[in-house]
């Protein structure tokens, strides 16, 4: 037999093997940092999972090879590359690969995912991921009988059933971290979450449930602009006491109020999923917007982001509608979700207006690149995409600057409707989620929120109102969900499924 000769049973406990030294340091730290590694018991779930994660893959691998030869070397490629990819965000990111996860990569558009790339990810995909292919390819397999494949995957079904009962004792322990386990353990992390991600898209891609029919109430011009803020996490807004003078504006403005709020999620599809519900649910009820379209109200939907249920409107404009119309660098950056805004408001026929302007100021990465240069206010910033390799200052800094621009987006808005005098007018800003900057040594944001820090549910939720007159209530904490109720009731609209307990204003 030559060098690159093997039987599929060495080849595939070969294949496991590479697989757990290659990508599985993140498991075990987890593992180590969560068990008294010191005591018996601790050794042992920490030999079993050892054991369990070589073998579970052995069994797996085996299985594809025997069933065809060129299909497994296809899968293993797969798996070896992707790999590469999950380990290098995890190490570099501090981030969990679940079902929230990989919805969130999966509904990455090109420009969010390039910001990306770095010399260190290319490291990771040629060392980890292209030479494994290179041995993976060239190794030919030999094929053994079908008795042989009978007993070998037998014995290593019945070792794999006796391991878990031997550790019966620790199945607590496993079951309450196996959210985290789940999203470390490679290839399983992606693809079974992917297949979940799958299964419940095809769920909620079902028709939506529509709300009850609603009522406007009278004829009093009003227009309330919702603005969906993007990674903004409360405690760097100096509105919220933050040292850092990073709301100049914000904190000059009058009739303004904010609100400390916590996110439904800690993630995109999530957080703007839950602002534009009428109540905490899974399930695809009619969202605010086609909820408000639908019962005769002037909805507009202006982006530079992704990741909303979908919006059944007809004003549903992105960057390269609003693009042809926008003049200056600013085009460039969240600024360009203003253009013609006041022009817009004034030229519909309808005298109840929503607008929902849903940016993506503070999104990672690239901190430094999410606003004009005029408002690098903080020095020095973050640079680089590989955050860990930036100081603390530093990627604070940049972050920060990102929150002086949102300050000057909301001061913009807040100009735009101070000038419709015709107009009761209200801005809502809240954010999707927050976002971690380096505590615990994590960053960004996606981790489960059972396990998430508080940076990364924390968030603003600042109000504006035209009216002096109108008061708002003393709420010490609110909810994403309040945003629906409160909507509502400014536009004065009556719903069987409006709740005043929601509702911020008096």
């Amino acid at each position: 037999m030559s060098k690159s000769s093997l039987q599929i049973a060495q080849f595939a406990l070969l294949m496991s093997f590479l697989n757990f030294l290659f990508f599985h340091y993140p498991f075990f730290t987890f593992v180590f940092n969560h068990v008294d590694y010191k005591s018996f018991n601790g050794i042992i779930i920490i030999i079993s999972l050892v054991i369990a994660m070589v073998v579970a893959n052995f069994f797996a691998f085996y299985l594809f090879l025997f069933l065809s030869r060129y299909f497994g070397k296809f899968l293993l490629l797969l798996f070896f590359n992707i790999n590469a990819l999950a380990v290098y965000f995890i190490n570099t990111y501090s981030v969990i690969i679940d079902e929230s996860m990989v919805g969130n990569i999966l509904n990455t558009n090109y420009d969010e995912s390039s910001s990306f790339f770095s010399f260190k990810l290319i490291i990771y995909l040629l060392f980890l991921g292209i030479l494994p292919s290179i041995y993976i390819i060239k190794t030919e397999i030999i094929k053994v009988s079908f008795k042989k494949f009978l007993t070998t995957f037998s014995v290593t079904l019945l070792f794999l059933l006796i391991l878990v009962f031997v550790n019966a004792g620790n199945w607590l322990w496993i079951d309450k971290n196996s959210k985290t386990l789940g999203g470390l353990a490679m290839p399983w992390s992606y693809t079974v979450n992917t297949s979940l991600f799958y299964i419940h898209k095809h769920k909620k891609n079902e028709k939506e449930i529509l709300l009850p029919n609603a009522t406007i109430k009278d004829n009093k011009k009003s227009v309330v602009v919702l603005v969906i803020g993007e990674s903004a996490r409360r405690e760097n807004f100096s509105l919220y006491g933050y040292k850092k003078n990073t709301n100049p504006y914000l904190s000059k403005t009058e009739n303004l109020y904010h609100f400390n709020a916590v996110s439904s999620a800690t993630y995109t599809t999530g957080g703007v999923k839950a602002i534009l519900d009428f109540k905490k649910t899974d399930d695809l009820y009619e969202i605010l917007p086609n909820y408000l379209y639908r019962n005769n109200v002037e909805v507009v939907w202006r982006t530079t982001n992704w990741g909303e249920p979908p919006v059944h409107i007809k004003n549903y404009q992105k960057r390269d509608f609003l693009m042809p119309d926008c003049k200056g660098e600013e085009c460039n950056y969240d600024e360009v979700l203003l253009t013609g805004l006041k022009e817009q408001i004034l030229s519909s026929t309808k005298n109840k207006i929503l607008i929902i302007l849903h940016t993506s100021t503070s999104h990672g990465p690239t901190y430094s690149k999410k606003y004009p240069p005029q408002f690098e206010t903080f020095k020095p910033v973050c640079n680089s995409v590989e955050l860990g390799n930036c100081s603390q200052t530093e990627l604070i800094n940049a972050y920060d600057n990102t929150i002086v621009y949102t300050d000057y987006i909301l001061h913009n808005v807040i100009e735009d409707l101070k000038q419709l005098k015709d107009y009761n007018s209200t801005m809502i800003f809240v954010s999707d989620h927050g976002e971690s900057l380096g505590e615990k040594n994590l960053y960004m944001h996606g981790l489960p929120l059972s396990i998430a820090p508080k940076e990364q549910y924390e968030i603003p939720f600042i109000v504006w109102m035209s009216d002096s007159a109108k008061q708002i209530k003393p709420n010490k904490e609110l909810s994403q969900q309040y945003v629906f109720h409160s909507v509502l009731h400014f536009l004065n609209i009556q719903s069987p499924i409006y709740d005043e307990k929601l509702n911020i204003f008096k």
